[in-house]
């Protein structure tokens, strides 16, 4: 069944990336990377708040109480959307010059995991995957990728996937979620321009993993055998990141980019950067909280 996306908010960001449907709010969370943005979207009423930042925000996860965990351009950071506060804890150690924070989510392990991707021009595969525990411990564990992206896990945490979208590759490895431990890696996919660039990606109750397909304007879905199930369309050519949500996670959210595009291109898809939505005929897998204090 096709899926059907409607235009939730019109926000012409960027890079729009990162949503995190947060269930005790009933309210959206994503990112604007490059205009240093973070917003919150009310599902209810469709009400809108933001923030600004002093760097790229690159990606959120949920975490203890009211708090979100965010990614900025070289460091974590706590911030409570509700009062404003915003709490150092942890420097990932980047060269600001070479590297820049992009892809990231809380694991079933309570920890948070965040990749790296080259932020220069000439792209090189110099990046870490890297696992942040909830006591500000900082682990470099996947090395050798140029834009780290995709991290999702499945529903009974036991499979972690990453893409890497100038590989461009999504491969998966075996997950232990009590300790946050990888075992044997494999190739999940191989895909290409017209196939879909993997961008991120999100996991359904289903077992399958949803890849949004950032150079073919569609989300890519693969059964766990790694076979591609389906190529949805979206209405835009950039989308960036699936995300499940509302109410039993049935509610697909999508992201997508203007950046880069060229006027015709505009033009053509003056959407771009915007949220879209759309119903999904299986639930998505519940994002996990990061246990900080």
């Amino acid at each position: 069944m096709a899926l059907r996306f409607s235009l939730l908010a019109d926000l012409r960001c960027r890079v729009a990336e990162s949503p995190v449907y947060d269930e005790r709010r009933d309210e959206l969370f994503f990112v604007d990377i490059l205009s240093r943005r973070l917003y919150a979207l009310k599902l209810a009423g469709r009400t809108l708040r933001s923030w600004s930042f002093e760097a790229e925000v690159a990606a959120i996860g949920l975490a203890a109480g009211q708090r979100l965990v965010l990614a900025l351009r070289d460091r974590l950071i706590l911030f409570d959307p509700e009062t404003g506060d915003r709490k150092p804890f942890a420097e990932m150690g980047l060269d600001p010059a070479v590297a820049r924070l992009n892809d990231g989510k809380v694991g079933p392990d309570g920890a948070f995991w965040v990749s790296a991707m080259d932020d220069r021009p000439q792209k090189g595969p110099t990046a870490s995957l890297y696992r942040v525990t909830p006591e500000g411990e900082v682990r470099a564990v996947v090395a050798g990728l140029t834009i780290g992206n995709g991290l999702a896990w499945s529903a009974d945490g036991r499979t972690m996937y990453l893409s890497d979208t100038r590989g461009p590759w999504i491969d998966r490895f075996a997950f232990d979620p009590s300790n946050g431990a990888l075992g044997g890696r494999s190739r999940f996919a191989t895909l290409d321009e017209a196939a879909g660039r993997p961008d991120g990606g999100a996991t359904d109750l289903d077992g399958c993993y949803w890849s949004a397909g950032v150079s073919a304007g569609v989300l890519n879905r693969f059964s766990p055998d790694t076979v591609l199930l389906e190529r949805h369309p979206v209405p835009v050519p950039a989308p960036t990141m699936p995300c499940f949500g509302g109410p039993g996670y049935r509610t697909l959210f999508v992201t997508s980019l203007r950046e880069g595009r060229s006027p015709e291109a505009l033009a053509r898809a003056p959407q771009s950067g915007g949220l879209f939505m759309a119903a999904a005929e299986v639930a998505g897998v519940p994002p996990w909280r990061f246990a900080a204090d």
